[in-house]
C-alpha cells in the first residue's frame, strides 16, 4: 500500500487520541433521554499519543475514494448557520454540489446538521452539540441502510438498494478562524479492518450505531490547521462499493498543542448526506 508520500511535509505535531477500549461489552448510550441514563453502558476509553501530519501541503493529493476525505476550499452564501431556513434554502443545494463534485455521485440528498460549539455556555442556549474527542466513524453496515429507510422510505430504500450509495459528510467553521479542537481524520486505508466497535446510540424515536474505533500504530492522521470559514472536509463514512480502497474513515476533535493562549471556542457544523449513482 503506497501512503501520501509525494512531497510529505515534516510540518507534524504530537497529540493525544481518545481510542474506545474493547471490554467485550457492547456500549449503549442514551441520546436526549436523561431519564434512561442510569441503563447506559458508557465506552471505555484510552489516551494515545500520535503523530499527526499537516495535510495542507497534501492537499491535492487526498482523494475521497482512496484516502477517505478531502480539503476543499468552499465559499458559501450563508449568513447565518443556525437558521434553519437558511440552511435548507442555501447550504443544503452548496453542500450537494460540493459532494458531486468530489464523489461522483450523481445525486446527493442532505438530511442533518450538527452544529457544535466549544462553549459551555452556548451549549446550553442554542442547544449545539460540543466537539467530540473519541475516534470514530458514524455509521456500520446496519445503521446506515436504516438510516435511509428512515428517510426516504422503503420504496424509495429498496430502490436505492440496487445501485451504489454512501453517506457523505461535510465539516467546516461556521464564525471564526478554528485555533482549538480541530478535526483530525485517519487515512482509511491505514485502519486494519478488525478495531471497528460498535456503539449503540438510543434516542427516544430511534435507536443508532456509530464505530468507535480500536488504537492501532499503523494508523496514519492528518489536520488541516486554522481552518477558516470558506474551508470544508468532506469525508466518507460508509459506502456500499466493495471496490474502493477506503469505505469509512475514523475522525476526532483533539486538543492541539499549537493552540494560543485565549484562543476563540470552535465552532463548526458538520452536513450529512445521502450519495447515490445511477
Amino acid at each position: 500500500m503506497q501512503l501520501v508520500t509525494e512531497r510529505q511535509s515534516t510540518d507534524t505535531i504530537q497529540a493525544e487520541m481518545n481510542y474506545i477500549v474493547d471490554t467485550g461489552v457492547p456500549p449503549v448510550r442514551y441520546i436526549d433521554w436523561p431519564e434512561m441514563a442510569d441503563k447506559e453502558v458508557p465506552p471505555q476509553y484510552q489516551q494515545h499519543l500520535v503523530t499527526i501530519r499537516n495535510g495542507r501541503p497534501l492537499r491535492d493529493s487526498f482523494r475521497l475514494d482512496t484516502h477517505g476525505f478531502v480539503f476543499a476550499d468552499h465559499h458559501t452564501k450563508v449568513k447565518d448557520f443556525t437558521d434553519e431556513a437558511e440552511r435548507k434554502r442555501v447550504y443544503d443545494p452548496e453542500a450537494a454540489e460540493l459532494i458531486k463534485k468530489w464523489s461522483g455521485a450523481s445525486a446527493v440528498l442532505v438530511f442533518d446538521h450538527t452544529i457544535r460549539v466549544g462553549d459551555e455556555k452556548v451549549q446550553h442556549s442554542t442547544g449545539a452539540r460540543p466537539p467530540v474527542k473519541g475516534v470514530h466513524n458514524d455509521y456500520t453496515e446496519k445503521s446506515a441502510p436504516r438510516r435511509l429507510r428512515e428517510i426516504v422510505g422503503d420504496a424509495e430504500a429498496e430502490r436505492r438498494f440496487r445501485k451504489r450509495w454512501a453517506i457523505i459528510q461535510v465539516w467546516r467553521p461556521i464564525r471564526s478562524k478554528v485555533m482549538i479542537d480541530p478535526l483530525g481524520m485517519c487515512d482509511g486505508r491505514t485502519i486494519p479492518e478488525k478495531g471497528f466497535i460498535l456503539v449503540q446510540r438510543r434516542y427516544k424515536d430511534r435507536t443508532g450505531e456509530v464505530y468507535h474505533i480500536a488504537y492501532n500504530p499503523k494508523h496514519v492522521w492528518y489536520h488541516f490547521p486554522q481552518m477558516e470559514r470558506h474551508e470544508a472536509l468532506v469525508f466518507k463514512v460508509f459506502d456500499t462499493d466493495p471496490n474502493v480502497e477506503t469505505r469509512f474513515t475514523a475522525h476526532s476533535a483533539f486538543d492541539d498543542p499549537n493552540t494560543p493562549p485565549g484562543a476563540p471556542p470552535r465552532e463548526s457544523i458538520e452536513t450529512r448526506t445521502f450519495a447515490f449513482w445511477d
